[in-house]
């Protein structure tokens, strides 16, 4: 018996932005000589979202020393991928697809007879690349996910590390040595023979120097390892690898003691995949004795790299100067929307509040402000602690982990969370007592604003904030109710009490009294 319902099995504004993706999907596949990767891509902008992520280990370039030629289990294996790759992306739509192949396809004599066959039955192009436009792409990945980058990036594969100076320019400053890590796994089964191959090739490179005392920016499956080794050793709270930091004397001892364990030692660690086991300790010795060579004051691990800078050169260069986490915040804050006021007009309302803000954390609290309202479809009693997970953990770029901390912290306020909240305990050791109470009287002022405006835009610029040595006042237009009321008090004096100023409601310079707080009955 029909009820009489439409069945909607799909809103509209789901299907608009399912056929805007079918437009602007881009697909890169990486053909690596350890791994093989699938990423397709939401569109080449200055924060693409990932929508798909598919990675097998093919191990195209064992042997290639001794054979000089791909591995042949491992070109079968890749033959199969590839093509599941290229049927999977044109099923799943994409506008786009790039193939890229790295150090074992070129080096191999028999790599352009793999390409060709590839290219022949899948009828799609694939680009191999030299040394250098692979070191140049990972640099760009790098820039592309931390914009201030400044320092030396580092790629290490199976075949080869990249090696590129790195900054907001493109350096020419490019190497490509032949120290991937399965490469040395099989310099005769001598560990010392490879560590003496590493220690020529890191010596030829007269220009590392040019490092010191910035940044070394490690990209790679194998030193994504050792990062989470590092986490799980150190009890790390977050379990983010994008600009995970280690300072360099702490770097150098842990990569000296990995670099010196056997495979059996490495069995018994938490963080390392069997796949990866056999090339850790020799890819923790290249990293050790890059770390000496250039000396830079922090090690930055970045999951960016190859992929992400292929779609980020080809951005025009006005868009590679937009703020990634900017672009992110705001794209979030359109996907879902309610009536939210602007992210501009609510960092505007804050600003006598915050007249001594800094370029960065006037970022972050505009980006705070876009993201405010991204919990109001949760349910109420888990709005703090949902949206608190979210901004922890959001696959963003251009965030280290104290901003993250402090855009969660912000946003927990936001919702009215418990400033003694166990969950709270996640971000402890990220970001200092001060910053924690910065980012608290963010989130509750964009608290205040939403009680006065309701999230609508434009309400809330009728109401304004004054802050003197003592006193935070609000101002309110006469005879407005709106803007007045026990809720609008009691989170103005939160807010206050977060500044450490008295609180006072006013229309035009009079004083409003503060509302009778009546006892619930019952």
């Amino acid at each position: 018996m029909s009820s009489g319902m439409e069945v909607v099995t799909q809103p509209f504004a789901a299907v608009a932005l399912l056929d805007e993706r079918r437009r602007t999907m881009v697909g890169v596949i990486d053909i690596g000589s350890n791994s093989l990767r699938l990423v397709i891509y939401d569109r080449i902008s200055r924060s693409p979202m990932v929508l798909f992520n598919e990675k097998v280990m093919c191990a195209l370039g064992r042997g290639l020393n001794s054979s000089g030629r791909l591995n042949p289990e491992g070109v079968v294996l890749a033959r199969d991928n590839i093509e599941r790759f290229v049927a999977l992306a044109r099923g799943l739509g994409v506008a786009r697809l790039d193939i890229l192949a790295t150090a074992a396809v070129r080096d191999a004599s028999d790599g352009p007879a793999f390409v060709a066959e590839i290219e022949q039955k899948n009828q799609i192009k694939i680009k191999v690349i030299d040394g250098e436009e692979e070191g140049r792409l990972s640099a760009a990945g790098v820039r592309a996910g931390i914009p201030d980058a400044d320092g030396i990036t580092g790629d290490l594969g199976g075949g080869s590390v990249e090696l590129a100076m790195t900054g907001a320019v493109a350096s020419k400053l490019v190497s490509s040595l032949p120290i991937g890590a399965l490469r040395l796994t099989e310099a005769g089964g001598d560990d010392a023979r490879a560590r003496q191959i590493v220690d020529q090739a890191v010596a030829s490179l007269d220009w590392l120097s040019q490092g010191r005392g910035r940044k070394f920016y490690a990209v790679g499956g194998t030193w994504r390892a050792l990062a989470r080794i590092h986490m799980e050793q150190t009890g790390y709270p977050l379990h983010i690898i994008q600009n995970y930091s280690i300072g360099r004397l702490e770097a150098e001892n842990f990569t000296d003691l990995i670099g010196r364990q056997s495979r059996r030692s490495l069995d018994k660690v938490a963080g390392i995949s069997r796949k990866r086991l056999e090339t850790v300790p020799l890819a923790a010795y290249v990293l050790h004795r890059l770390i000496k060579a250039i000396q830079p004051d922090r090690v930055v691990f970045s999951a960016y790299g190859l992929r992400e800078g292929h779609l980020f050169e080809q951005l025009p260069p006005n868009e590679q100067r937009l703020d990634p986490l900017l672009v992110a915040a705001e794209t979030m804050a359109r996907t879902n929307p309610r009536f939210s006021c602007g992210g501009d007009e609510l960092v505007r309302w804050t600003d006598p509040l915050f007249a001594d803000d800094t370029a960065a954390q006037r970022r972050l609290r505009r980006a705070a402000a876009l993201l405010s309202d991204i919990g109001w479809s949760e349910h109420p009693d888990y709005r703090d602690e949902q949206t608190f997970m979210r901004c922890l953990r959001m696959p963003v770029a251009g965030l280290d982990h104290a901003a993250r901390a402090y855009l969660a912290v912000a946003l927990h306020a936001r919702y009215g969370g418990n400033p003694d909240a166990s969950i709270l305990a996640r971000i402890f050791g990220l970001i200092d007592e001060d910053t924690f109470a910065r980012a608290r009287s963010v989130g509750l002022g964009l608290r205040l604003a939403y009680t006065l405006s309701g999230g609508a835009p434009g309400l809330v610029g009728a109401a304004t904030l004054e802050v003197d040595e003592t006193t935070l006042a609000l101002t309110v237009p006469e005879h407005t109710a709106i803007y007045t009321g026990e809720a609008v008090q009691r989170r103005l004096d939160a807010l206050g009490r977060a500044v450490g100023k008295r609180t006072l409601v006013r229309t035009d310079d009079a004083e409003v009294p503060p509302p009778v707080r009546r006892r619930a009955r019952g």
